[in-house]
């Protein structure tokens, strides 16, 4: 099957990053386990906080893979311990955001069954420059003659 792609506009060139950020984030967005919430920390500052419960600091890994901040978890498995019902989720999940350019992980903390992870977003820069503005080398350009030929 042919793959259609958003981002085939021939005035949008150099967007194959883009596109390929957009598909990894449909992916990711699949499964709903474990539950998480964004928000916004002081100017430059992100957290993002699992609800990881059930979790120890082994069971967990945060990593940055090609921009990506992926955070597993993998319980170990309670060897002798006989359910009579099991309703606590203890599967293993993987969790990946995909991360701007400049954006940086400050740090990650396991706290009441809930894993923060800091992000600092650094303050955009001005883009503005002044371009020169050249002076004419003196030299003329060549004259068209725009006169009919054969007549005098």
């Amino acid at each position: 099957m042919t793959r259609v792609s958003l981002l085939n506009s021939p005035f949008l060139l150099g967007f194959d990053q883009l596109e390929r950020a957009l598909d990894r984030v449909s992916k990711a967005s699949a499964d709903g386990y474990p539950p998480y919430n964004i928000e916004q920390i002081g100017e430059t500052g992100i957290r993002i906080t699992l609800a990881v419960a059930g979790f120890s600091n082994d069971d967990l890994a945060v990593t940055v893979e090609d921009r990506q901040l992926v955070v597993r978890g993998k319980q170990a498995e309670d060897e002798g311990r006989v359910y009579l019902h099991r309703g606590i989720a203890a599967r293993q999940f993987m969790r990946s955001f995909v991360l701007a350019d400049g954006i940086e992980i400050a740090g990650a903390e396991l706290d009441n069954g809930l894993l923060h992870i800091d992000l600092v977003r650094p303050l955009p820069e001005s883009r503005q420059r002044k371009i020169e503005i050249k002076p004419s080398s003196g030299r003329t350009k060549a004259r068209i003659d725009t006169t009919p030929t054969g007549r005098s």
